[in-house]
């Protein structure tokens, strides 16, 4: 039986596919797997943004709260996205909670590891940082067509 490397399946995620073999290995030295339950809170607002995730299988909501409406789901996040760009920008707190809404199996990438990592090679750093800009481009633009089909008028 063959098992996978980390570095292997990692090089499978949207946000890593097509950097250089190096850079993947490099990175995965940051990264673990982690399965998550349904209903599980992945993490809350105001808590330490620890990690960046890449949801590898499974759903998990982004939600806030507001006093008079109570929870409200921001976006619903699945395989393929990445999720928690916090852990790169101080204070490094989560501005929302992210709850599990069907099994997960994420890769879980230190934040410090991954900091730490983007400032001693800036070939690695530059190379993911444009990912990560473009997805978080991807994520502003989907905010944006989600607000507007919110907020279009009933015929």
């Amino acid at each position: 039986m063959e098992t996978e490397s980390l570095a292997r399946s990692l090089a499978e995620q949207p946000l890593v596919a097509g950097m250089l073999d190096a850079h993947v290995e490099f990175l995965s030295g940051c990264a673990q797997n982690v399965r998550l339950s349904a209903g599980k809170f992945l993490f809350r607002e105001g808590q330490r943004a620890d990690n960046l995730y890449l949801i590898r299988s499974g759903k998990i909501a982004l939600e806030s709260h507001d006093g008079g409406r109570g929870t409200l789901v921001v976006e619903t996040v699945g395989a393929g996205d990445a999720l928690g760009w916090s852990t790169l920008f101080p204070p490094y707190r989560w501005g929302l909670d992210a709850r599990v809404v069907e099994p997960a199996l994420v890769f879980a990438i230190d934040g410090t590891c991954l900091r730490s990592k983007l400032d001693a090679d800036h070939s690695f750093g530059y190379a993911f940082t444009r990912r990560l800009l473009n997805e978080v481009h991807s994520r502003l633009q989907r905010a944006r067509l989600q607000t507007l089909d919110v907020y279009r008028a009933a015929p």
